[in-house]
């Protein structure tokens, strides 16, 4: 039998809202139903804190387990990888008790003499240079094992028909497709081939309304990365003014926001960004544009969850995934109550437990 689990004393955030305290329980690695049959093994006092579903990262790179456990101690019980390669590191470290769950592509596709592929260590199956190569390109990333593509969308870069292929063959193989897209141009690229995604946003200008209306026309879904793109205007003297008018347009007019850090420590890109604790500086940023703290907490939990189709977590539902934290204070009143984490429930229940301030972004 699996343990049971009961989170007493806990007040529970369902997405609209922080309710009265209550009782969770936890049966195995599931949320359960109150059933007064099911006796738990174990219970938690929470005296009064916020439990919240895990948080999810929509934009990370992994270079090993140290990543997956260190964004478990921060709260990240989900990542969605946007390209690792080796394959065989990718597979490695999915499924893995106890850590971030994550989702991947393996590698981005590419052209060939495009900034990306001046990339140390970056496999030639990434350079793209025509259409015939881009059916190529998804057909094998789907035999290993990828879970959507991630295109990169630059001048120079992949063609308009390159792109528009890489599109074409991901979503006849049913996959979603995420755009890597740091300018106004690639933006236009990434729109005009028809993504799901769009990763990043610009700090050479702002997008302007019709952008924004095709994005809500299309029904994409906008993944920022404003720590990034904050790291990256100062490494390089841009405006990150544009990146955070943009995003707070996009909210205005509701396109969908969701948080993500593009958090990484590869060699040879614009900015190093540290796993999990990066994630709370993105929810503060995504506030400073307009979203409310609880926007933002949905952002980082139900939102993820219901565009990239992982219907098992994102909320704190009997049938649901026990991937949970505990803050002592309510983040729909300050969105930095999340650095304050008491416990981690991820992946399988294991439970991690926090006792001190995670304020501080190394």
């Amino acid at each position: 039998m699996p343990p049971i689990t009961a989170i007493t004393n806990v007040r529970v955030f369902d997405g609209q809202k922080v309710n009265d305290p209550s009782t969770v329980i936890i049966d195995g690695d599931l949320i359960a139903t109150n059933d007064p049959d099911k006796v738990p093994s174990t219970t938690i006092n929470a005296e009064g804190s916020i439990l919240s579903p895990g948080l999810i990262d929509c934009h990370i790179h992994l270079h090993g387990a140290d990543d997956l456990a260190r964004m478990a101690e921060f709260g990240v019980t989900t990542a969605l990888d946007m390209a690792t390669w080796p394959p065989e590191l990718l597979t490695s470290l999915r499924n893995n008790k106890g850590v971030t769950d994550i989702r991947g592509c393996g590698i981005a596709a590419t052209a060939p003499r495009s900034a990306h592929s001046n990339i140390p260590t970056l496999p030639r199956e990434a350079l793209v240079s025509n259409p015939s190569e881009a059916k190529r390109f998804v057909a094998d990333r789907i035999s290993e094992g990828a879970d959507y593509i991630k295109i990169i969308a630059d001048v120079p870069g992949p063609t308009q028909e390159t792109l528009n292929a890489l599109v074409e063959n991901a979503h006849q193989s049913k996959k979603l497709v995420i755009a890597h897209a740091v300018s106004l141009v690639a933006t236009q690229m990434s729109q005009d081939a028809g993504v799901d995604f769009i990763t990043h946003a610009p700090l050479n200008g702002v997008m302007s309304e019709e952008s924004i209306q095709q994005m809500i026309h299309d029904r994409r879904i906008s993944i920022p990365t404003l720590t990034m793109m904050k790291g990256v205007s100062e490494s390089r003297n841009l405006n990150f003014d544009n990146a955070r008018k943009t995003v707070a347009a996009l909210h205005l007019a509701g396109v969908p926001v969701l948080a993500g850090t593009d958090s990484n420590m590869a060699p040879g890109v614009p900015a190093n960004i540290s796993h999990g604790v990066s994630l709370h500086e993105e929810l503060e940023l995504l506030v400073g544009c307009g979203l409310s703290a609880t926007e933002v907490l949905r952002a980082a939990t139900s939102l993820p969850a219901k565009y990239f189709g992982m219907h098992d977590r994102g909320v704190i539902q009997p049938g649901y995934r026990a991937d949970l934290i505990l803050a002592k204070e309510d983040p729909t009143q300050d969105i930095k109550a999340t650095r304050f984490i008491q416990r981690v429930l991820a992946n399988n229940g294991l439970e991690k437990t926090m006792n001190s301030k995670i304020a501080k972004y190394p």
